[in-house]
Protein backbone atom coordinates (compact mmCIF):
# COMPACT_ATOMS: atom_id res chain seq x y z
CA UNK A 1 0.00 0.00 0.00
CA UNK A 2 1.93 3.61 -1.23
CA UNK A 3 2.55 5.77 1.98
CA UNK A 4 1.19 9.35 1.81
CA UNK A 5 4.42 10.57 1.47
CA UNK A 6 5.19 8.26 -1.43
CA UNK A 7 1.74 9.83 -3.10
CA UNK A 8 3.39 13.28 -2.67
CA UNK A 9 6.28 12.23 -4.20
CA UNK A 10 3.84 10.23 -7.21
CA UNK A 11 1.96 13.16 -7.85
CA UNK A 12 5.15 15.12 -8.69
CA UNK A 13 7.00 13.22 -10.70
CA UNK A 14 4.18 11.66 -12.66
CA UNK A 15 2.61 15.39 -13.04
CA UNK A 16 -0.66 13.74 -11.96
CA UNK A 17 -2.60 17.38 -11.46
CA UNK A 18 -6.60 17.73 -12.62
CA UNK A 19 -4.86 20.79 -14.49
CA UNK A 20 -1.56 20.26 -15.38
CA UNK A 21 -1.01 23.93 -16.15
CA UNK A 22 -1.19 24.59 -12.54
CA UNK A 23 2.26 22.47 -11.63
CA UNK A 24 3.81 23.86 -14.98
CA UNK A 25 3.15 27.04 -13.33
CA UNK A 26 4.79 26.03 -9.98
CA UNK A 27 7.91 24.26 -11.39
CA UNK A 28 9.06 27.61 -13.38
CA UNK A 29 11.34 29.82 -11.80
CA UNK A 30 11.27 33.70 -13.04
CA UNK A 31 14.71 33.20 -14.80
CA UNK A 32 12.82 30.66 -17.02
CA UNK A 33 10.32 33.00 -17.89
CA UNK A 34 12.56 35.87 -18.29
CA UNK A 35 14.57 33.88 -21.26
CA UNK A 36 11.31 32.44 -22.48
CA UNK A 37 8.09 35.30 -22.62
CA UNK A 38 6.09 33.09 -24.46
CA UNK A 39 5.76 30.27 -21.17
CA UNK A 40 3.37 32.08 -19.16
CA UNK A 41 3.70 33.55 -15.53
CA UNK A 42 6.78 32.67 -13.24
CA UNK A 43 5.91 30.81 -9.42
CA UNK A 44 6.22 33.73 -7.32
CA UNK A 45 2.55 34.09 -6.54
CA UNK A 46 1.75 30.12 -6.12
CA UNK A 47 5.06 30.48 -3.93
CA UNK A 48 3.33 33.53 -1.73
CA UNK A 49 0.24 31.49 -1.08
CA UNK A 50 2.35 27.89 -0.04
CA UNK A 51 4.47 30.17 2.21
CA UNK A 52 1.27 31.29 4.04
CA UNK A 53 -0.56 27.12 3.62
CA UNK A 54 2.85 25.56 5.21
CA UNK A 55 2.55 28.48 7.79
CA UNK A 56 -0.47 27.30 9.14
CA UNK A 57 -0.55 23.79 8.30
CA UNK A 58 2.78 23.41 10.45
CA UNK A 59 1.53 25.48 12.90
CA UNK A 60 -1.81 23.37 13.79
CA UNK A 61 0.15 20.12 13.27
CA UNK A 62 2.66 21.32 15.98
CA UNK A 63 -0.31 22.44 17.71
CA UNK A 64 -1.64 19.18 18.15
CA UNK A 65 1.35 17.04 18.48
CA UNK A 66 2.61 18.72 21.54
CA UNK A 67 -0.19 20.09 23.87
CA UNK A 68 2.29 21.23 26.96
CA UNK A 69 4.85 23.28 24.30
CA UNK A 70 3.95 27.30 24.75
CA UNK A 71 4.24 29.59 22.72
CA UNK A 72 7.45 30.62 22.22
CA UNK A 73 9.02 27.08 21.58
CA UNK A 74 6.06 26.44 19.44
CA UNK A 75 7.08 29.18 17.37
CA UNK A 76 10.63 27.95 17.38
CA UNK A 77 9.43 24.90 16.02
CA UNK A 78 7.06 25.89 13.17
CA UNK A 79 10.15 27.85 11.62
CA UNK A 80 12.28 25.00 12.32
CA UNK A 81 9.70 22.76 10.23
CA UNK A 82 9.11 24.82 7.37
CA UNK A 83 12.65 27.21 6.71
CA UNK A 84 14.58 27.32 3.44
CA UNK A 85 16.78 24.49 4.76
CA UNK A 86 14.07 22.26 5.66
CA UNK A 87 11.87 22.99 2.33
CA UNK A 88 14.99 22.79 0.34
CA UNK A 89 15.23 18.44 1.79
CA UNK A 90 11.40 18.00 1.22
CA UNK A 91 11.92 19.45 -2.44
CA UNK A 92 15.11 16.90 -3.40
CA UNK A 93 12.81 14.21 -1.37
CA UNK A 94 9.88 14.75 -3.92
CA UNK A 95 12.14 14.99 -7.02
CA UNK A 96 11.66 18.78 -7.53
CA UNK A 97 15.31 19.22 -8.29
CA UNK A 98 14.83 17.37 -11.73
CA UNK A 99 11.83 18.86 -12.59
CA UNK A 100 11.97 22.57 -12.17
CA UNK A 101 12.45 25.27 -15.08
CA UNK A 102 15.14 27.25 -14.63
CA UNK A 103 16.95 29.90 -16.93
CA UNK A 104 20.46 28.90 -18.42
CA UNK A 105 21.94 31.69 -16.02
CA UNK A 106 20.24 30.06 -13.25
CA UNK A 107 21.39 26.86 -14.34
CA UNK A 108 25.03 27.92 -14.59
CA UNK A 109 25.22 29.01 -11.48
CA UNK A 110 23.87 25.74 -9.68
CA UNK A 111 20.11 26.17 -9.71
CA UNK A 112 19.29 22.59 -9.34
CA UNK A 113 20.71 22.09 -6.27
CA UNK A 114 20.04 25.91 -4.84
CA UNK A 115 18.11 25.20 -1.44
CA UNK A 116 16.35 29.05 -1.86
CA UNK A 117 14.98 27.89 -5.13
CA UNK A 118 14.58 24.43 -3.74
CA UNK A 119 12.22 25.31 -0.94
CA UNK A 120 10.72 28.13 -3.18
CA UNK A 121 9.61 25.74 -5.88
CA UNK A 122 8.34 23.40 -2.94
CA UNK A 123 6.20 26.32 -1.71
CA UNK A 124 4.70 26.89 -5.08
CA UNK A 125 4.06 23.23 -5.46
CA UNK A 126 2.16 23.29 -2.64
CA UNK A 127 -0.31 25.85 -3.37
CA UNK A 128 -0.56 24.49 -6.67
CA UNK A 129 -1.73 21.27 -5.44
CA UNK A 130 -3.99 23.30 -2.96
CA UNK A 131 -5.43 24.77 -5.91
CA UNK A 132 -5.96 22.00 -7.98
CA UNK A 133 -8.03 20.21 -4.77
CA UNK A 134 -10.93 22.91 -5.12
CA UNK A 135 -8.88 24.73 -2.15
CA UNK A 136 -9.40 21.55 0.12
CA UNK A 137 -6.93 22.47 2.96
CA UNK A 138 -8.11 18.98 4.66
CA UNK A 139 -6.22 16.94 1.10
CA UNK A 140 -3.61 18.50 1.64
CA UNK A 141 -2.84 18.11 4.64
CA UNK A 142 -2.74 14.63 4.28
CA UNK A 143 -0.09 14.68 2.07
CA UNK A 144 1.99 17.57 3.82
CA UNK A 145 1.66 15.70 7.30
CA UNK A 146 4.22 12.61 6.89
CA UNK A 147 6.55 14.95 5.25
CA UNK A 148 6.76 17.03 8.51
CA UNK A 149 6.12 13.31 10.00
CA UNK A 150 9.89 12.07 8.61
CA UNK A 151 12.15 15.16 10.31
CA UNK A 152 13.47 13.84 13.22
CA UNK A 153 12.48 15.51 16.12
CA UNK A 154 16.01 15.98 17.69
CA UNK A 155 16.40 17.99 14.31
CA UNK A 156 13.65 20.39 15.27
CA UNK A 157 14.44 21.13 18.65
CA UNK A 158 18.29 21.49 17.59
CA UNK A 159 17.44 23.98 14.88
CA UNK A 160 14.58 25.66 16.59
CA UNK A 161 16.50 27.92 18.84
CA UNK A 162 18.81 29.37 15.76
CA UNK A 163 16.44 31.30 13.94
CA UNK A 164 16.64 35.06 14.16
CA UNK A 165 13.25 36.29 13.26
CA UNK A 166 11.96 33.90 16.25
CA UNK A 167 14.20 35.27 18.38
CA UNK A 168 13.72 38.73 17.73
CA UNK A 169 9.90 37.96 17.95
CA UNK A 170 10.09 36.31 21.44
CA UNK A 171 12.22 39.29 22.49
CA UNK A 172 9.90 41.63 21.72
CA UNK A 173 6.47 39.64 23.29
CA UNK A 174 8.70 39.56 26.34
CA UNK A 175 10.17 43.53 26.57
CA UNK A 176 7.55 45.24 24.62
CA UNK A 177 3.89 43.00 25.88
CA UNK A 178 0.74 44.30 24.10
CA UNK A 179 -2.36 42.68 23.66
CA UNK A 180 -2.81 41.58 21.16
CA UNK A 181 0.53 40.41 20.80
CA UNK A 182 3.09 43.44 19.57
CA UNK A 183 4.73 41.42 16.28
CA UNK A 184 8.03 42.86 14.48
CA UNK A 185 6.62 44.09 11.18
CA UNK A 186 9.11 43.86 8.48
CA UNK A 187 9.46 46.01 5.06
CA UNK A 188 11.01 44.42 1.81
CA UNK A 189 11.75 45.75 -0.89
CA UNK A 190 13.90 45.40 -3.96
CA UNK A 191 17.48 47.22 -4.60
CA UNK A 192 19.04 45.08 -7.38
CA UNK A 193 21.01 41.98 -8.74
CA UNK A 194 19.79 40.11 -11.93
CA UNK A 195 16.42 38.45 -13.00
CA UNK A 196 17.58 35.45 -11.61
CA UNK A 197 19.78 36.63 -8.56
CA UNK A 198 17.73 39.68 -7.36
CA UNK A 199 18.90 41.29 -4.08
CA UNK A 200 16.07 42.83 -1.01
CA UNK A 201 16.56 44.80 1.47
CA UNK A 202 14.61 44.08 4.44
CA UNK A 203 13.68 46.50 7.86
CA UNK A 204 11.86 45.86 10.93
CA UNK A 205 10.14 47.47 12.85
CA UNK A 206 8.28 47.40 16.44
CA UNK A 207 5.48 50.03 17.13
CA UNK A 208 6.91 52.61 14.15
CA UNK A 209 10.65 52.00 15.75
CA UNK A 210 13.66 50.73 13.36
CA UNK A 211 15.21 48.17 14.95
CA UNK A 212 17.19 46.57 12.35
CA UNK A 213 17.89 45.95 8.89
CA UNK A 214 19.50 43.55 5.91
CA UNK A 215 19.95 42.37 2.38
CA UNK A 216 19.93 38.79 0.77
CA UNK A 217 18.81 37.06 -2.14
CA UNK A 218 15.25 36.77 -1.46
CA UNK A 219 12.55 38.27 1.20
CA UNK A 220 13.20 35.48 3.72
CA UNK A 221 16.96 35.79 3.23
CA UNK A 222 17.02 39.57 3.79
CA UNK A 223 14.19 39.32 6.74
CA UNK A 224 16.88 37.08 8.50
CA UNK A 225 19.53 39.57 8.04
CA UNK A 226 17.48 42.05 9.28
CA UNK A 227 16.48 40.17 12.76
CA UNK A 228 19.89 39.31 13.11
CA UNK A 229 21.04 42.98 12.94
CA UNK A 230 17.88 43.79 15.53
CA UNK A 231 19.48 41.08 17.83
CA UNK A 232 23.23 42.84 17.74
CA UNK A 233 21.91 46.16 17.85
CA UNK A 234 20.09 45.48 20.57
CA UNK A 235 23.21 43.45 22.40
CA UNK A 236 25.40 46.06 21.84
CA UNK A 237 22.80 48.78 23.62
CA UNK A 238 22.74 46.12 26.78
CA UNK A 239 19.08 44.94 25.91
CA UNK A 240 20.22 41.79 25.41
Amino acid sequence: MISKQEKLVEIIQNENFHDNSLLLNALTHRSYVNENPSEGHNNERLEFLGDALLTYLSGDYLYRRHPKIGEDELTRRRSALVDEKQLSRFALEVGLDKKMRLGKGAIREGGYENPNLLSSTFEAVIAAYYLDNNSNIEALRKVVEPLFDSVPEEIVESRSNLDPINQFQVWVQRHIPQNPPNLPKYTIAKTGGVPHAPEFLAEVFVDNKKYGEGRGKNTKGAKKTAAKNALLNLEEEGFI
